[in-house]
């Protein structure tokens, strides 16, 4: 059986969860989410536990029941707690700024790359090269964040570019014959 499918999921004080056929919604602080469950997966609400169970044994759903347990814990962590992506650009130049819910960044090329908030996303920068990237959706917070990183990936030789705050960029070495003749 799934370890981490029969695990139950604690719901905080101030979550509602709600069960309408095959869809789940999450309602605390920080909004409201909705997930549709594969229509395999039973999913309880008893007392102040979320359980999520199969009907058997088969491949399909032992791998459904793990991910449909992860979706809805991730909804509840979301609402009660948030997610959030912090990110670094690295350069000579390289800076970004928030004008209204606007981010725009100067990533060494001969414009400005704009990128607007979408909803159930907040930008911050707190500061000229760092961008913080928070919301109750987990899928939504990291989906954003690989969409501002794709703008200008780190690249190996100068490190130069937009990284995750905990990524590391493994370097290579330049040209090896620079400047030796023969």
């Amino acid at each position: 059986m799934s370890r981490i499918g029969k695990k139950p999921i604690a719901v905080p004080a101030g979550v509602e969860v709600k069960l309408d056929g095959n869809t789940v919604t999450v309602k605390g602080p920080k909004g409201t989410l909705t997930q549709v469950v594969h229509p395999n997966m039973t999913v309880k609400v008893e007392g102040e536990e979320v359980l999520v169970t199969r009907p058997n044994d088969e491949k399909q759903n032992r791998a459904l029941h793990g991910l449909t347990r992860s979706l809805i814990a991730n909804m509840v962590t979301g609402v009660t707690e948030g997610f959030k992506k912090e990110l670094e650009v690295n350069g000579v130049g390289y800076r970004v700024a928030k004008q209204g819910k606007t981010l725009v960044m100067n990533l060494g090329f001969s414009h400005q790359v704009k990128m607007d908030e979408i909803d159930g996303i907040t930008i911050d920068v707190p500061g000229p090269n760092q961008i913080v990237i928070s919301g109750p959706d987990k899928q939504k917070v990291g989906q954003f964040a690989a969409e501002v990183r794709e703008k200008r990936p780190p690249e190996p030789y100068k490190g130069k570019g937009i990284k995750y705050a905990d990524e590391h960029i493994r370097r290579k070495e330049g040209k090896a014959g620079k400047g030796a003749k023969k």
